[in-house]
């Protein structure tokens, strides 16, 4: 199998929740299946790496999981390769959201600074995936509490597929770790850890 996480806008692979996906997977035995990479600032880039680190895995066999701005392209990506795909707070319409943001900006965990162009809306828009098909293979996690986000807009998008709505929460999705049970049920791994010989 393969488990692909992509992080979102400004964020890396040292977030909380791909950190926790990455230890989940390491408790497992499940190390080698796991994929995390930074993501270029290009959309067009950031999915071409995304494909490329899916490209010779059994897409049946494949997971993607994306937060925020991950989440729009984990959904691109499993339109484009038959994956499932587990959202968090995704972004629906990229290039309402992220036009605002062109210009400078540094990364969460680094604080290495990064240029957002203008063409990169343009990217996005091409990567747009007006309504997701076979609804049964996305699971959606949204928090109505998200600040920078509207759920609602989630909740439409991805209608038809798991949803687990949480009351309250952020952007950031902060409890992730008390919905991991249910993030790996979804993606077909065991929820206990394997034991240590």
């Amino acid at each position: 199998m393969k488990l692909l996480y992509l992080h979102g806008f400004r964020s890396s692979p040292a977030s909380f929740k791909a950190r926790l996906m990455a230890q989940a997977m390491h408790e497992r035995g499940l190390a080698p299946a796991w994929g995390c990479p930074q993501l270029p600032a290009s959309p067009r880039a950031a999915a071409d790496l995304a494909a490329a680190e899916l490209a010779g895995h059994d897409a049946s066999r494949a997971v993607v999981i994306g937060s925020s701005l991950g989440g729009f392209y984990a959904t691109w990506l499993a339109e484009r390769t038959g994956a499932r795909a587990i959202v968090v707070n995704p972004v629906v319409h990229a290039t309402r959201e992220l036009s605002r943001h062109v210009g400078r900006h540094r990364m969460y965990h680094s604080d290495e600074p990064f240029d957002f162009r203008p063409e990169y809306v343009d990217e996005l828009a091409a990567l747009a995936v007006p309504r997701i098909t076979r609804p049964e293979r996305y699971l959606l996690l949204a928090a109505t509490g998200d600040e920078l986000l509207d759920w609602r807009d989630m909740r439409e998008h991805y209608a038809g597929a798991r949803q687990i709505i949480v009351e309250g929460g952020d952007h950031a999705f902060s409890d992730f770790a008390e919905w991991l049970p249910q993030v790996l049920e979804f993606a077909g791994i065991a929820s206990t850890a394997r034991p240590s010989s």
